[in-house]
């Protein structure tokens, strides 16, 4: 089994929902055991302004598969919820699911970027992420606290707190 952490983001078509929905396609997922997901941030849109903010939150789990495997699970989590992909990078979505660790590994491929390429300055995954591990240490060697220090929250704002969601919700014998 490997340790990952999903990040998850949505800001159409009732974004809390959507995330809630996604909580539980992971669930559903044979190779994902020991569940858990971050309290739900509010936070500003990247890129294009003129879009709703963005509701987003951390998921941690267990994986026993291939990381391409996970990618696969989560592009198609993606499309059943209706994520339509489209040039602009950064535009409104139902649902983006990312990887943002898989284990220790660094993973570049022409798929798969891991760990994820933006994770080191973006608010909304730095600070769910620490509520599941504060004293992770990425592969690179820095610590997450380090990155706290760094990066500013930017307007993100709490939406749920922690108690509801931080616990593990499912385990895969």
């Amino acid at each position: 089994m490997t340790l990952c952490y999903i990040g998850l983001g949505s800001n159409l078509a009732n974004p809390l929902a959507q995330i809630k929905q996604a909580t539980l396609a992971l669930q559903a997922l044979p190779s994902a055991a020991d569940i858990s997901v971050s309290s739900l941030y509010g936070s500003k849109p990247m890129g294009p302004q003129d879009q709703p903010d963005y509701v987003n939150a951390v998921v941690q789990l267990n994986w026993s598969a291939s990381a391409l495997e996970l990618l696969d699970a989560l592009q198609q989590i993606e499309q059943d919820h209706g994520r339509e992909r489209k040039a602009e990078r950064w535009g409104a979505r139902t649902l983006d699911l990312d990887i943002i660790l898989f284990g220790q590994q660094q993973i570049q491929n022409e798929r798969l970027t891991v760990p994820h390429y933006g994770m080191k300055t973006r608010e909304f995954v730095l600070y769910p992420l620490a509520e599941l591990a504060p004293e992770l240490t990425l592969p690179c060697g820095m610590e997450l606290s380090q990155l706290l220090n760094q990066v500013p929250k930017n307007g993100l704002t709490l939406l749920t707190a922690t108690a509801k969601y931080n616990q593990p919700i499912l385990s895969h014998q």
